[in-house]
C-alpha cells in the first residue's frame, strides 16, 4: 500500500458560500464582464453587476414561488448563460440545485426528480417539458415547473418584487458551508443513478485549492467557453471556478458549430474530455492526407512530441527548436487558430487522455492540464499544474488531498472535496466510504516517486482471461481511438480464452476513406464491415495497440460494428464513458462471433 499527501493551502470559513463570489464581484468590480451571452446578434457581455442583479431576482422569486431553504429544484437545460443564472439563484433562495441532463429519458427524470424529492421543475424548452409531462402524475411533490424558453427567468423576477431585500439577504446569508449546494446524479453506466451529496464547503474547497496552481488560466483576463453539459461535475465546476476567478465565461451547446463558436469567442483556455482531443488530433491529421498534405502533418506531429518531451527533460536542442519553429508556421498556428487564436491552455477530465495526445498538443502550443476525479470527489481530486506537471499522469493529488493505493491497486482518496454520501442510500454509502473517511473510487492506478498518480482502468472493468491473465482495457482502447478512422472501441474477452475486441467506424472520417480506397459513396459501414481493405486499415491500428501491451494481453480478433456508439443509441454517458454493460447486452452476437 502507498499513500501521499499534498499539504492542505486553504480553508474553507464555516460561514462561507457559494452566492459570496457573485456578491463580492459585484461589489468590487462591477463594470467587469463576467459572462458573454450568446445573442442572435453575436456574444453580449453581462457584467458582474448585472449578474448579481439577475441572480438576486430570480433568487426572490423562487422565494416568492415558496421554494424553502434546503427545497430541491431540479434544472433541466443545454449549456446556456440561463443554467448558470437558474443555479446561483437557487443558491441564492438557500435552496438545492439537482441536474438533469437534457438528453434523459422520462424514466431518467422521474427516478431523478422523484427521488430527489425535488418541489420544483426548471425545463429548458418543449421537448423537456414534454418529457417531464409524461411522469408528471407519478411526482406529486413538484409543485412548479417553469420554462426557459418562455422568460421564466422574467417570470420569476416579477414575482420576486415583492420579496424585500431583507429577507432576500437573510436566506441567503442562512447558508452555511456545510449545507448542500447539489445533488448530482451519477451517469450510471450501470442500474440507477445515484445521487451525490456535494455542500458548498466541498465545491469551495475544491475550486479554491485548484484554480491557485493554474493562475494562468483563471484571472480577470481570461476566458473559457463552455460547452461539455454543466448537469455533470466536471462542467460545474469550471463553471463555479471561473466566476470565483472572476474568469469570463460563454456557453454553447451547439458542437456542430463549435469550431466557429471558438473563433468567435476567442478563449484563453478550454476544457473537455479525451475523445473531444482525439476528434481534433484525428480530424487535422486525416484533412492534411486529404489534402495532399499528409508527410508535412506527420512530420510536424513527431516533431511536436519530440519538442514536448525535451521540455520535460529540461533542455530542448537547438535543431530541434529551429524545426519546431518553421513547423509552428506551417502547421501548429493553423491549429491553434481553429480554436480563436488566444488560447494555450486547456483542462482534460473524465478519462485518462494518454502521454501521446499530450505531448501532441503541448508540443503545438496548447498545453492540456490533465486531472482525475469523479462526481463524488466533487470533480478534481488530482491535477496537473503549472509549477508540477508530469504528461502522461493525472498530476498529484491537490493540496489538502491524501491518496492511498490499496493492496489490490485500487485508489482510496480523503480531504474536503469527497462528498457526505448518496442521497437517501445509506447501504451505497457504506460500500464506498470507510469508516476513516476513505473514498473507495473503484479505480485502478498508481502514483510514482514524485506523487504523480496514473490511472490504468476500473477495478470492475478488468478483464480475466480463461488463462488468469488480468487485463486493463483501457491500454489498449487508448492506441486503437488514436486511429482517425475509429469512433469507438470496447476490449472483450472475460473468462475467454484471448482478447478481442469491438471497433465502431467514425462517421466523419468514413467518407473520404471510401473515396481515397475507390470504394461506393453510398456504401455504409454494414456494407463494407468484411471488406478487405477497411479490416486491414483496422488491423494497422490493432498491431499498433498491441505495441503497449504484453502477448498475452494482445487483441488477436476483433469486429466492425455497423453503427457508432452514441449517447442517443445508449452506448455512452453524457460524459462520454462507455457503457460497458450495454455494448456487452446490445452486442452479445458480435462478442460470441469473435469466439467462433
Amino acid at each position: 500500500m502507498r499513500e501521499f499527501t499534498v499539504p492542505a493551502t486553504i480553508t474553507v470559513p464555516d460561514g462561507a458560500r457559494l452566492t459570496d463570489a457573485v456578491v463580492d464581484n459585484a461589489r468590487e468590480v462591477p463594470d467587469l464582464a463576467s459572462f458573454s451571452r450568446r445573442t442572435p446578434s453575436g456574444w453580449q457581455d453581462v457584467t458582474a453587476a448585472e449578474f448579481a442583479r439577475e441572480v438576486d431576482a430570480v433568487g426572490r422569486g423562487l422565494m416568492a414561488a415558496g421554494v424553502q431553504a434546503g427545497d430541491r429544484v431540479a434544472l433541466m437545460s443545454r449549456t446556456r448563460y440561463e443554467w448558470t443564472l437558474f443555479d446561483y439563484a437557487i443558491w441564492s433562495a438557500g435552496a438545492v440545485t439537482v441536474p438533469i441532463y437534457e438528453t434523459s429519458s422520462a424514466e431518467q427524470v422521474q427516478w431523478i426528480v422523484g427521488d430527489s424529492g425535488a418541489a420544483a421543475v426548471i425545463v429548458e424548452g418543449a421537448e423537456h417539458l414534454a418529457v417531464l409531462d409524461t411522469v408528471r402524475p407519478d411526482l406529486p411533490g413538484v409543485r412548479e415547473v417553469w420554462k426557459i424558453d418562455d422568460d421564466a427567468a422574467g417570470t420569476l423576477t416579477g414575482l420576486g418584487r415583492e420579496v424585500s431585500d431583507a429577507d432576500a439577504e437573510q436566506r441567503r446569508l442562512s447558508v452555511s458551508a456545510d449545507d448542500l449546494a447539489t445533488i448530482i446524479y451519477t451517469s450510471g453506466t450501470t442500474g440507477r443513478p445515484k445521487g451525490c451529496e456535494l455542500t458548498h464547503r466541498n465545491l469551495l474547497f475544491d475550486v479554491k485549492t485548484s484554480v491557485n496552481g493554474l493562475r494562468k488560466l483563471f484571472n480577470e483576463e481570461g476566458s473559457t467557453l463552455l460547452f461539455l453539459p454543466i448537469a455533470h461535475v466536471f462542467g460545474r465546476i469550471i463553471q463555479v471556478g471561473a466566476v470565483m476567478t472572476r474568469t469570463r465565461l460563454g456557453h454553447t451547446a451547439d458542437v456542430k458549430n463549435l469550431l466557429e463558436d471558438l473563433k468567435a469567442f476567442r478563449p484563453t483556455f478550454i476544457l473537455s474530455v479525451p475523445r473531444v482531443f482525439e476528434k481534433v488530433y484525428n480530424s487535422a491529421k486525416q484533412r492534411a492526407h486529404a489534402d495532399g498534405k499528409g508527410r508535412i502533418f506527420d512530420a510536424a506531429e513527431r516533431t511536436s512530441v519530440a519538442y514536448s518531451e525535451a521540455l520535460e527533460r529540461g533542455r530542448v536542442p537547438l535543431q530541434l527548436t529551429v524545426l519546431h519553429g518553421v513547423f509552428d508556421r506551417l502547421v501548429y498556428g493553423k491549429l491553434r487558430a481553429a480554436l480563436g487564436g488566444r488560447c494555450r491552455y486547456a483542462i482534460s477530465g473524465g478519462a485518462p487522455l494518454g502521454s501521446r495526445l499530450g505531448h501532441f498538443f503541448r508540443g503545438i502550443g496548447l498545453t492540456v492540464y490533465e486531472g482525475y476525479g469523479l462526481t463524488e470527489t466533487t470533480a478534481g481530486a488530482c491535477v496537473n499544474l503549472e509549477n508540477a506537471i508530469k504528461i502522461g499522469t493525472v498530476g498529484r493529488p491537490i493540496p489538502g488531498v491524501s491518496i492511498r493505493i490499496a493492496d489490490d491497486g485500487e485508489i482510496l482518496l480523503k480531504g474536503g472535496n469527497v462528498f457526505r454520501g448518496y442521497w437517501r442510500n445509506e447501504t451505497a454509502t457504506a460500500d464506498v466510504l470507510d469508516p476513516d473517511g476513505w473514498f473507495h473510487t473503484g479505480d485502478i492506478g498508481a502514483i510514482d516517486t514524485d506523487g504523480f498518480v496514473s490511472i490504468t482502468g476500473r477495478k470492475k472493468e478488468i478483464i480475466v482471461t480463461a488463462g488468469g491473465k488480468n487485463v486493463a482495457p483501457a491500454v489498449l482502447e487508448d492506441r486503437l481511438r488514436a486511429h482517425p478512422l475509429i469512433g469507438q472501441c470496447m476490449v472483450v474477452g472475460d473468462q475467454q480464452p484471448f482478447i478481442g475486441s469491438l471497433v465502431t467506424i467514425d462517421p466523419e472520417a468514413f467518407p473520404a476513406w471510401k473515396a481515397a480506397h475507390g470504394k461506393p459513396a453510398d456504401a455504409s459501414v454494414a456494407d463494407l464491415r468484411e471488406d478487405r481493405d477497411l479490416r486491414a486499415e483496422i488491423q494497422t491500428a490493432v498491431d499498433d495497440a498491441n505495441k503497449a501491451v504484453s502477448r498475452a494481453e494482445a487483441i488477436k480478433s476483433f469486429r466492425i460494428l455497423p453503427t457508432d456508439f452514441t449517447e442517443e443509441g445508449g452506448e455512452l454517458t453524457p460524459s462520454l464513458k462507455l457503457k460497458r454493460n450495454i455494448v456487452l447486452k446490445q452486442y452479445a452476437d458480435e462478442v460470441a462471433a469473435i469466439y467462433t
